[in-house]
């Protein structure tokens, strides 16, 4: 059984491809390994966040983790701000962060671009995210493409940890899920899906209503020749429509081919849709009964408290082989 860490930002509600890049693949890895799921609150503040939204976010992300399909009996659901030594074992990580390689990061350069003003933050989270995984013992980190270069830095991070001071920290392993690992955005096929984007039609919110969903296929942007075939660099719009359909049917590409040989788009959109009401709306209904229950917040003290169990013992291993703090008598 290996461990395995996970965590997504509250910042908005998830979209149809954080669902089938991750959630999907989480409720399939729960059964089998020692799974960490985190709502990582503290990367959101890295940029400017309004606090009763960001709350909202929260609860709302941890809802839909539960109605997506976590078991909080077999997986630990929890906040990261719940668990201080997330940000304590994040200074130390940053301690041994170099400037050169955090301003390398591409998710840094893509968010301050054309900023006067850039937080701190934005530049020194990835050593925050290296002490999420590395906290729990992480075996396996399963993200998507545009977070494999964060993941790289945390092997890194820990590979230089471990030479410098202790071997104190397991070196995590990346997966990637080889269909549907990067869902693109309905209306600017070659730019992946955000829930953050500003045109609501590029994106499928997984608390969409079916009519809403219906509308934003029927207007996502394809091509002029009628096929139903995959091919990404040719006709991206088409390809990604048919990525989701797979994620969501399982089938494969070449039975989504066959299907609709000799078929027009609107038929082929028409069943996307479908298919993806069909997955939506279980999550949807099992959501609404959590968010405002008691029940979601027993599951969330409960997962801080066994994540901090771990983490608190990570913790006090690194700070032993840096030097900080003393021997207390008991």
């Amino acid at each position: 059984m290996k461990t395995i860490f996970s965590g997504i930002q509250p910042s908005g509600t998830l979209t149809i491809g954080n669902y089938i890049g991750a959630m999907k693949h989480f409720v399939q890895l729960q059964h089998e390994h020692n799974c960490y799921f985190c709502i990582v609150d503290e990367h959101a503040i890295t940029v400017p966040q309004d606090r009763l939204e960001l709350r909202n976010n929260i609860r709302s992300l941890a809802a839909l983790y539960l109605a997506a399909g976590i078991d909080y009996e077999k997986a630990t659901l929890f906040i990261q701000s719940e668990v201080p030594a997330h940000t304590q074992l994040g200074w130390i990580l940053q301690s041994i962060s170099y400037t050169g390689e955090l301003e390398r990061m591409t998710q840094f350069k893509d968010k301050s671009k054309g900023k006067e003003t850039v937080s701190a933050a934005l530049l020194t989270y990835p050593p925050l995210m290296a002490a999420d995984i590395l906290l729990y013992n992480t075996d396996i980190v399963p993200v998507g493409d545009d977070q494999k270069q964060h993941l790289e830095l945390s092997r890194n991070l820990a590979q230089r940890f471990n030479n410098r001071f202790n071997d104190i920290f397991t070196v995590p392993d990346i997966s990637t899920p080889e269909v549907g690992a990067r869902i693109m955005s309905l209306q600017e096929p070659t730019k992946k899906m955000s829930k953050s984007d500003e045109n609501e039609k590029s994106f499928i919110s997984m608390l969409d209503e079916p009519k809403k969903i219906e509308k934003k296929i029927k207007s996502a942007v394809t091509d002029s020749e009628g096929i139903v075939k995959f091919d990404k660099e040719n006709k991206p719009g088409i390809s990604n429509l048919m990525t989701i359909l797979a994620s969501c049917t399982d089938k494969s590409i070449k039975e989504i081919e066959a299907e609709f040989k000799g078929k027009g788009y609107g038929d082929f959109k028409a069943a996307v849709a479908k298919a993806v009401i069909d997955v939506l709306a279980p999550i949807q209904e099992r959501y609404h009964e959590l968010l405002n229950s008691e029940k979601l917040d027993d599951i969330l003290d409960n997962g801080a408290d066994r994540a901090a169990s771990v983490a608190n013992k990570t913790l006090a291993k690194a700070k032993k082989a840096v030097g900080l703090g003393r021997v207390r008598k008991k």
